[in-house]
This record gives structure tokens, C-alpha cells and sequence, in this order.
């Protein structure tokens, strides 16, 4: 499994003489601190994401792409802000799947502000060598 560097997060916005300014306007996507480590029967994704509420986490598998993503409820209150150096704001990862993770098993729950995604290995599925590429 690997992360998708093409789902790039975009940065906060901040208002005020407090901190710097962005020039994008509006709700930003934040992005979420995920750890990702391996187990002898799965992929073990964690997924930073406190103060959200989890009814409104989305996880889809499309083809070999895995998407993690959280959008908050129309009339999320949002205050003027003096400084903010976290958001619980809407965000979207996305991870490629190799063909050693079983898809149609994936499971995930919501525990004191961290999404807990387990990916099931497929027994006898080894993940994809590692190969080097020659730049010339």
C-alpha cells in the first residue's frame, strides 16, 4: 500500500494580524496525520483525526485506490479566529492498494479521535517487489 502524493492538501486559512494569511479563500482541506505500519495478518492505518464526528468519515475502494476522507456537517460553527493551529475540518487521502490487500474486507472504527483502518493481507499475496529505477 502507498500514499497517493497527488492528493495534495491544501493549506489553512487565517484571518487576522496573528498569523500569516493564505490567498485561498474559504474552508481549506486539512490534511490528517495517518501512521501506517504492518502486521503479519494486515496493514494497520491510523488516522489522526480528533474532535470529528464519525458519522461523517468516508471510506470508499475504487479499483486500487483507497480514499479516507471526512467532511464536517453544513453549519459547522466557525469562529473568527485569532490563531488556529488546528482544524476539524474536511480532509481526503488517498492510498494505493497492491494486490496483497483482501478490498472486500476492510474495516475501520473511530476510537478517541483516531480512525482505525485495518486492511486484511491476502494469505499468500506478497506485495509487489521493490524495484530501482535508473534515472539517465
Amino acid at each position: 500500500m502507498h500514499y497517493n502524493q497527488s492528493c495534495a492538501a491544501k493549506g489553512n486559512y487565517y484571518e487576522g494580524n496573528y498569523a500569516r494569511k493564505s490567498a485561498m479563500p474559504g474552508r481549506s482541506m486539512q490534511r490528517a496525520a495517518v501512521n501506517i505500519f504492518k502486521t503479519p495478518e494486515s496493514i494497520e492505518m491510523l488516522v489522526f483525526a480528533p474532535g470529528r464526528i464519525r458519522e461523517h468519515f468516508h471510506l470508499d475502494v475504487q479499483g486500487d485506490q483507497l480514499r479516507v476522507s471526512y467532511f464536517p456537517p453544513e453549519g459547522f460553527p466557525r469562529p473568527e479566529w485569532i490563531l488556529r493551529e488546528y482544524s476539524r475540518g474536511a480532509f481526503e487521502r488517498t492510498f494505493a492498494l497492491d494486490a496483497s490487500i483482501d478490498a472486500d474486507n476492510i474495516k475501520a472504527k473511530y476510537v478517541d479521535g483516531v480512525l482505525q483502518v485495518s486492511l486484511p493481507l491476502v494469505a499468500g499475496k506478497a506485495a509487489a517487489e521493490k524495484r530501482e529505477i535508473v534515472v539517465g
